[in-house]
């Protein structure tokens, strides 16, 4: 079992930086990839970003390079920086981890954190 803790999240004026944080603990020594999805109000759910072990990363392309993912293996947790944020950026965000382990594999999904864009 993994367990996902999201923090940062928040109010924030357009044009405005959150750093969004997922500790993870448990069997994390069978975590790969780690990714952001986001909820956001009236739409679909979509992967914001993510980040393999060895940190190659992929973002949503109209992202247009506003946020960025990283990975502190020490402290066992996943970082999304988010510059600019925009209204349309207001969502649920959830920490994903693609776990694989003893011939088995499973997806953990945190809680999330609340990012909330507006004036």
């Amino acid at each position: 079992q993994v367990q996902l803790v999201e923090s940062g999240g928040g109010l924030v004026q357009p044009g405005g930086s959150l750093r969004l944080s997922c500790h993870s603990s448990g069997e994390i020594s069978g975590i790969d990839t780690m990714s952001w999805y986001r909820d956001p109000p009236l739409r679909q759910r979509e992967l914001v970003a993510k980040i393999t072990r060895v940190g190659n990363t992929n973002y949503e392309p109209h992202l247009n390079g506003r946020f960025t993912i990283s990975r502190d293996f020490k402290n066992n947790s996943v970082f999304l920086q988010m510059n600019n944020l925009q209204p349309e950026d207001t969502a649920n965000y959830l920490c994903v981890a693609d776990w694989g382990k003893y011939g088995e594999e499973a997806e953990y999904w945190g809680q999330g954190t609340q990012v909330t864009v507006s004036s």
